[in-house]
């Protein structure tokens, strides 16, 4: 079994990759639309895959840097994935920002970016917390 800080990398290292792939995703999203019927990628592109990416993503930032903040006790981190998954939420949720293709894959892409940027610092917060006197516990 993994040691607890190891895991909490490895959950930070998934978790950024995962987001900035998800933000690539809704970045080239518009270009391979009008393709997709004809590569067979068009199961890809409905509501139910976005909506479950959505809440993964969710659900393992929260869990990741809630565990890394109780190590760190820094903000920064939560400080960037609280916009980026309100993004996110905005452009799944609100319907004419979701139903227009240009600015849903901008907001999904910021949104994205912000999470994976997020996980990365977390990552170095939690891989750069010096356990000494000045440490909160």
């Amino acid at each position: 079994m993994a040691r607890p800080s190891s895991l909490r990398a490895f959950l930070d290292r998934f978790g950024a990759s995962g987001s900035l792939l998800c933000a690539v995703h809704c970045a080239v999203l518009p270009m391979v639309l009008a393709l997709a019927p004809s590569l067979g990628l068009s199961v890809w592109m409905g509501d139910g895959v976005e909506r479950a990416v959505v809440v993964f993503v969710t659900l393992l930032g929260l869990f990741s840097l809630v565990l890394g903040y109780r190590r760190h006790r820094a903000w920064r981190a939560l400080g960037l994935l609280l916009p980026g998954l309100t993004l996110l939420w905005t452009g799944l949720l609100y319907a004419p920002l979701h139903h227009s293709v240009v600015p849903h894959a901008v907001v999904m892409t910021l949104g994205g970016t912000l999470v994976g940027i997020a996980h990365l610092v977390n990552l170095r917060l939690t891989h750069g917390h010096v356990h000494d006197a000045s440490c909160a516990h």
